[in-house]
């Protein structure tokens, strides 16, 4: 499986896309791969802020809840809609029409923290 080298990675199984002054984040292949069949999203609200490592959400499967962690510090600024009415496009295309939160970053240093595609394949291992 190939992990977008576009993007940095959480141990935890959430990616992080950096996009000028805002980021994307969402969940790994592999994420939604261990959960199976998502089901059901419970995302936060537009300016609701977060610390790293904070739990901004659920998603819950057929198999089992997972807790969403922030990979970074920041303010929400939108939240992926659609994923209230059609949750499994999180297994469909995790790294584009699945993303779950948009955010503005506080430190930008913080993404130094993570990890790039190779070092969180080498993780999975």
């Amino acid at each position: 499986m190939a992990y977008p080298n576009d993007r940095k990675y959480t141990p935890e199984h959430e990616w992080i896309l950096v996009e000028g002054d805002e980021a994307s984040v969402g969940i790994t292949e592999y994420a939604q791969e261990q959960l199976g069949a998502v089901v059901y999203v419970d995302l936060p609200e537009a300016g609701d802020t977060f610390d790293v490592g904070d739990t901004f959400g659920e998603v819950e499967s057929v198999k089992s809840v997972s807790e969403l962690y922030m990979p970074v510090a920041g303010e929400v600024q939108s939240v992926n809609t659609h994923l209230s009415a059609a949750p499994d496009i999180i297994n469909d295309d995790p790294y584009e029409d699945g993303w779950l939160i948009r955010i503005s970053m506080s430190d930008l240093s913080e993404l130094d923290s993570l990890l790039d595609a190779a070092a969180y394949e080498a993780s999975l291992s």
